[in-house]
């Protein structure tokens, strides 16, 4: 999940921010001593994480299990975020000021105030989209009674205002139970009765008929309370459409608030949108300038993090085109320790930059053996959507990606691969952790090389991911120390990207093309 952030006032850096904090300066008078206090102001602290979460904008931390609430982070995951923004720092040292400035006011932007303006723009839609049934629920039921006042007053016209409906209609389910059973057929015997003693008798039937329809229909008319006379029930629809009138309008005017909020939300996130575009285009203009190593990666990968949500903002149209006939599904991402994090210290092309010779990277085998059988891609590739062949195999492809639910991982690595690399991807691979085998049944190269574009498949309980389903991502870059920066999705991320780095990659299996 994301966390709420806001930018930081008066130009303070992040770093600058901390010093000022009572629960980091605790640090220094020993963790001992912090931990005794901490049993004293537990909620004072979780109110002062809290604070910090949205302060210093706690981007791209996951969880085990899909869920759209927030939790407060763990001291090891604060101090991380804390290195992250410092290690960038370090990295543009050297740097001009206002390049420097520019590259940080961009990594802002992408990890922390636009994650933020995602969720609000999100809570802000739920709301108008609940205030909206609320107040259709409500005109509904208006426009019922409304019906009913004309029918009962047209019945009036037709019989009269004391002409009490219950009972009668009561009566008739009694005149209809005895007349069409078997036990009496009062009204067909009567008159064929050939004895004074039938007569006597069947006559006596007939009135037992009778009194049983005037008490079902008095009974029931009094256990149930629906006696009213047409005049009373008219009344009483009345009162109801004047208390309606009422409330739908007062929820028609709360629903148009709502959707009026929540459309200021999405163009709040889009201004962002808008600002993180023009920042990574003057960066991208400006790269040149970087004369460091570090300096450059660090630029890189910043410009990368924003095109990758600037794309998943683009694309992110499947809610009203998700299949719910689809199996696949994917856990929750979890980052623990040093095995994941954002990277800010690796090296690699940029993911739209030629991705090299893959020929030489393992053949289709769980761990890498053989060769590609001379294939060689660029990113992009050659495949696009509805290709049957690609690659000199099957490419799986054959209802597009609505097989595959919206905001789950599969359906992200689909459309990632698909529309932005352009390499085949199947319509039914699976679950995450199934990418791998269905590649290989397909003709696909798999194998623990990973390679930019490459589906990266996660088994099930994998680095934290769902222990049933697994989790599947996309490869963006490989750096240089053998990490790999990945894109991913998941329902906790309502359709939108997030990002990681990945360590020890060989543990990991990757679909090529």
């Amino acid at each position: 999940m994301r966390f709420a952030a806001k930018p930081f006032a008066n130009g303070a850096s992040l770093s600058d921010s901390f010093v000022t904090m009572p629960h980091i300066l605790c640090f220094k008078e020993g963790w001992e001593q912090h931990m005794k206090r901490m049993a004293k102001r537990a909620r004072a602290f979780t109110a002062l994480m809290l604070a910090a979460a949205t302060a210093f904008g706690f981007g791209t931390i996951t969880a085990a299990t899909p869920s759209s609430a927030q939790a407060v982070p763990s001291m090891s995951e604060y101090q991380q975020k804390v290195q992250n923004h410092n290690n960038l720092k370090a990295q543009l040292a050297g740097v001009d000021s206002k390049l420097a400035d520019l590259i940080v006011k961009l990594n802002d932007l992408t990890e922390n105030q636009i994650p933020a303006a995602e969720q609000a723009a999100q809570e802000a839609a739920q709301k108008a989209e609940q205030a909206k049934s609320l107040a259709e629920a409500t005109a509904a039921r208006l426009e019922a009674a409304k019906n009913d006042k004309t029918s009962l007053e047209e019945k009036i016209k037709q019989t009269g205002a004391d002409y009490d409906d219950a009972k009668d209609a009561v009566a008739q389910l009694a005149r209809e139970s005895f007349h069409g059973s078997d036990a009496s057929n009062v009204m067909d015997v009567v008159t064929n009765a050939t004895t004074t003693e039938d007569f006597v008798n069947k006559m006596q039937s007939e009135a037992a008929v009778t009194r049983s329809e005037a008490n079902a229909a008095n009974d029931a008319a009094t256990s149930l309370n629906t006696s009213m006379n047409r005049k009373q029930r008219l009344s009483a629809i009345e009162d109801e459409i004047t208390q309606l009138k009422v409330q739908a309008d007062e929820q028609a005017a709360s629903a148009q608030q709502a959707a009026n909020a929540a459309a200021a939300k999405q163009q709040e996130l889009q201004t962002l949108r808008d600002e993180s575009t023009a920042a990574r285009s003057q960066l991208e203009s400006q790269k040149n300038a970087l004369t460091t190593q570090s300096a450059k990666e660090a630029a890189e990968l910043v410009s990368m993090k924003a095109e990758i949500d600037a794309w998943s903002a683009q694309n992110n149209t499947g809610k009203a085109d998700a299949s719910t006939g689809g199996a696949q599904q994917t856990g929750g991402s979890s980052s623990a320790g040093s095995s994941s994090g954002s990277s800010s210290n690796s090296s690699s092309n940029n993911s739209s930059s030629n991705a090299g010779n893959a020929g030489n990277a393992g053949g289709s085998q769980a761990g890498g053996s053989g060769n590609a059988n001379g294939m060689n891609y660029d990113v992009p590739g050659n495949c696009y959507e509805g290709m049957a062949y690609c690659y000199g195999h099957p490419t799986g492809n054959t209802v597009g990606g609505s097989a595959y639910p919206w905001s789950q991982c599969t359906w992200y690595a689909y459309r990632r691969r698909v529309y932005y690399y352009h390499l085949p991807t199947g319509s039914y691979m699976g679950n995450g952790q199934d990418w791998a085998n269905s590649g290989r049944k397909l003709g696909y190269l798999v194998n623990r090389t990973p390679h930019v574009g490459a589906a990266m498949v996660f088994k099930a309980g994998q680095l934290g991911h769902s222990p049933i389903y697994g989790h599947v991502a996309v490869v963006e870059r490989v750096n240089a120390d053998g990490s790999v920066f990945i894109s991913e999705c998941g329902s906790i991320w309502q359709g939108n990207a997030h990002w990681m780095t990945v360590y020890n990659a060989s543990n990991y299996e990757y679909v090529h093309y």
